[in-house]
């Protein structure tokens, strides 16, 4: 069913689009001091721009089976709002760069069918065993049967910054039980939230502390704050924290579908996916020169036993417009007339490039309609502010969501 929009299950911390004055539909985008920060370029029309706060900037306010920490991930509010808006119960919602799995996994929870795809392999690892997940009752008795004395700590140095060698002999236990058969739904369960639960800020995590608390810090600089904040790695029951992490997740909605398709492919080659089969795209690609995702997840590539490649940093504009232009002529072909992709990007460089005027430029001569542009004004949290950033100074200040309509 190709959109209208359909009733959907409601869910804490969205609110419906509001939309302030647009400017005079003739004139195009100018510079502007206003933390809208529209386009020097005129490129897309001030009239297509629609400035607000549209879902909660708070902590926690979405479902528990999303708390997977997971750096440069976007609040479930974003798309949930453009799902209940653009789709209906059964309809297929895509996301071509699903990181932790924000769009399928919340798809799943409003009853729509999830497809994913990542090219990062830690991405299906920390979202397909979140869809019809186990029961915690299988969870806590496979736990019971593992052996977590099967193997020994060894005397990496890299890895005893993080851990006591206690707990470190008890994941590599878990990495020789992982590895031992094909995984089921249930030890898959256990090794997505094993690999979330790595690094962390608190007790509930198996290292000693670290910040930020979604990713991993290079060894040399958590042995520098060990030693800057007098502290130790202390030993972790890693069962018990896989246990108490799942009870938590699954307190919750649980996301059920009767199908879901994820992949590991790049975002323009998935030809697993047929014409024309999707309803609505919600995502957020690789960011120009801000997040270097395989440095922030070589702790869980090392735990998973995946290579620590470089997937996604892009630092010049015209190949990263290139492959914004590669990955919409694949949205194109898998979109069903009428259908949606909402493309999420950022201000870089200190705002002084608006990743949409890109997108806009990278969709042009493709059958879409550049419908709106949705500015999503953000507070920064605490996570944003352990970077040292300020509210409108570096990083990305707004969420800024292209929308296109599939011709």
């Amino acid at each position: 069913m190709i959109p209208g929009r359909g009733p959907s299950p409601s869910a804490p911390g969205t609110r419906r689009f509001s939309r302030r004055a647009a400017p005079p539909p003739a004139e195009t985008a100018t510079p502007t001091p206003s933390r809208a920060g529209f386009p020097e370029a005129p490129v897309i029309p001030k009239a297509k721009y629609e400035v607000g706060s549209f879902w909660t900037a708070r902590q926690r306010q979405a479902d528990r089976i999303h708390e997977i920490s997971y750096r440069a991930c976007f609040k479930p509010q974003l798309p949930r709002t453009f799902i209940e808006r653009f789709t209906a119960p059964g309809d297929i919602v895509y996301d071509p760069f699903m990181g932790r799995g924000t769009t399928p996994v919340e798809a799943a929870l409003l009853g729509r069918i999830p497809y994913g795809n990542d090219l990062a392999p830690l991405s299906r690892v920390l979202t397909e065993p979140r869809i019809n997940p186990p029961a915690l009752l299988d969870i806590a008795a496979r736990l019971a049967r593992i052996d977590w004395r099967a193997a020994a700590a060894g005397d990496d140095p890299d890895l005893l910054a993080f851990y006591h060698p206690e707990t470190l002999a008890q994941l590599e236990s878990l990495r020789l039980h992982l590895g031992r058969r094909p995984l089921d739904k249930v030890d898959a369960w256990i090794r997505m939230v094993a690999a979330a639960r790595l690094a962390g800020h608190s007790p509930g995590f198996f290292s000693v502390r670290t910040m930020p608390p979604n990713q991993a810090v290079a060894p040399e600089r958590q042995r520098r704050l060990n030693e800057r904040s007098g502290q130790a790695p202390e030993a972790r029951r890693v069962p018990d924290l896989i246990l108490k992490k799942s009870k938590s997740l699954l307190s919750q909605r649980i996301p059920r579908a009767p199908r879901s398709l994820f992949l590991t492919s790049r975002s323009d080659d998935t030809p697993e996916i047929g014409d024309g089969e999707i309803s609505l795209t919600v995502t957020s690609p690789p960011f120009l020169d801000v997040v270097d995702y395989a440095r922030d997840n070589w702790l869980r590539n090392w735990f998973l036993g995946f290579a620590n490649e470089d997937l996604s940093v892009h630092r010049d504009v015209d190949r990263w417009r290139r492959f914004t232009r590669a990955t919409l002529k694949e949205l194109v072909r898998i979109t069903a007339p009428g259908g949606r992709i909402a493309y999420e990007v950022g201000e870089v460089r200190r705002g002084r490039l608006l990743l949409e005027t890109v997108v806009a430029e990278a969709a042009s001569g493709l059958p879409l309609t550049l419908e709106r542009v949705y500015v999503n004004e953000q507070t920064f949290t605490k996570t944003a502010n352990c970077w040292g950033v300020t509210n409108n100074r570096r990083g990305t200040n707004t969420n800024r969501i292209v929308l296109f309509r599939r011709a």
